[in-house]
């Protein structure tokens, strides 16, 4: 836990632990502790070496900050901010390390206690301290299931991994699609072909990248647990495995329910090309689902999220990366459930459906219902009960 804008006013860095312990429900330990609060943070002291380490401010935190480390009495630490902030830091201090309990680095892998750092990203005071510690205390590369719950250890030999990320538009001179994928097992090397388990087919991943900001690295050959941009592959998707062994499939991303349904259609037809570029880039990074539903408008996309600030991304985007401007229509439905296929479905006529009620499809083509509300779904469960409804998508296998 990164406890962030140090350099603003803000509550007892004590009263900060009890809170998130509070709200989590999680043990908290300070791996460092602040030195000043708002106009008065200077630095933070590290538990691990004993030393305050300060910080020299630096313009918006453009460029590494300097910093300096000495022990907690030093004349020149207290020099630093006035008397009565040192005493209490000092007060502070005694205290935490009269707590007693040690940091134990398996109860943080097994979810029941998190380091907290503090500091400030803005000002460049203590990332870098935390960043070292991350790596040093985080836990290696480790054991996967597949789809079939079969373990992929991460010394396996066999190449795998799994996109969990898409990013258009990363550079707009070139309207770029970058997709993320995390290694699992094996050795990536550049230009090396490999099975793209849902495109049912052999690809190179020959534009391989580390990027950091807006910094873009080649990558030739990277390991386990490392994350690899690709550029030029329309085709995948997130949650698609990419392998060299046919026979390991990941299902590591979730699709959840959406909650929020809406129409967006492009008031501009001279701007089609556009907003039908955008949009489609858009939807692949899987911000918001598209839906197809029998009684949507003409000319008009059914978008799904699960919640509304995702529609405005999608405007914001289309807007200031694509320059397309868009129309967004409130939709009348509240709930969606997946039906498993079933003869039914060939003539919807013959089902029973109440008023305001939907049938269509996702982007899979998986049949979907579209509820105004919770009666109009019990009615369809009724009058309907050789349909089998889910809150999630089939593969996911949650029976509603």
């Amino acid at each position: 836990t990164f406890i962030n804008k140090m350099d603003r006013p803000s509550l007892d860095p004590l009263a900060l632990l009890d809170e998130l312990e509070n709200v989590l429900g999680i043990g908290a330990y300070p791996m460092n502790w602040p030195l000043g609060n708002g106009e008065t943070f200077r630095g933070v002291y590290d538990r691990a070496s004993g030393d305050v380490h300060v910080f020299e401010r630096t313009e918006h935190g453009a460029k590494r900050a300097p910093v300096s480390a000495a022990a907690p009495g030093d004349p020149r630490i207290a020099a630093l901010v006035d008397d009565r902030t040192y005493r209490e830091f000092l007060d502070q201090l005694e205290l935490l390390e009269g707590a007693g309990a040690d940091f134990e680095r398996d109860a943080m892998l097994r979810g029941e206690v998190t380091p907290v750092f503090f500091g400030s990203a803005m000002t460049n005071f203590g990332v870098e301290l935390f960043l070292d510690r991350f790596v040093a205390m985080a836990p290696p590369p480790g054991v996967r299931l597949d789809a079939n719950r079969a373990p992929i250890d991460a010394t396996d030999e066999r190449f795998s991994a799994f996109v969990f990320k898409i990013q258009a538009n990363m550079d707009p001179g070139h309207r770029d699609r970058i997709a993320f994928m995390r290694l699992c097992s094996g050795k990536f090397e550049r230009d090396m072909a490999v099975q793209h388990a849902q495109g049912g087919r052999t690809v190179r991943l020959s534009s391989s990248h580390k990027l950091f900001g807006q910094d873009r690295e080649t990558v030739d050959e990277a390991w386990p647990g490392d994350v690899i941009g690709l550029v030029g592959h329309d085709t995948f998707g997130i949650g698609d495995t990419l392998t060299e062994d046919r026979s390991i499939l990941f299902d590591e991303i979730p699709r959840f329910p959406p909650e929020v349904f809406a129409f967006i259609s492009n008031p501009n037809p001279s701007d089609s090309k556009k907003y039908r570029a955008g949009l489609d880039q858009l939807l692949q990074e899987g911000v918001v689902q598209s839906l197809v539903a029998r009684s949507s408008p003409p000319g008009a996309t059914l978008l799904a999220a699960v919640g509304p600030l995702q529609f405005e991304v999608v405007q914001y985007r289309l807007k200031s990366e694509y320059g397309a401007e868009s129309r967004l229509e409130q939709a009348p439905w509240s709930l969606l459930r997946w039906i498993e296929p079933h003869p039914a479905l060939r003539n919807p006529s013959g089902l029973v459906v109440a008023s305001g009620v939907s049938l269509g499809s996702d982007k899979l083509d998986q049949p979907v219902a579209l509820f105004p509300n919770d009666w109009t779904l019990r009615y369809f469960v009724e009058k309907n009960p050789e349909l089998k409804l889910r809150v999630l998508p089939p593969e996911q296998a949650a029976t509603a």
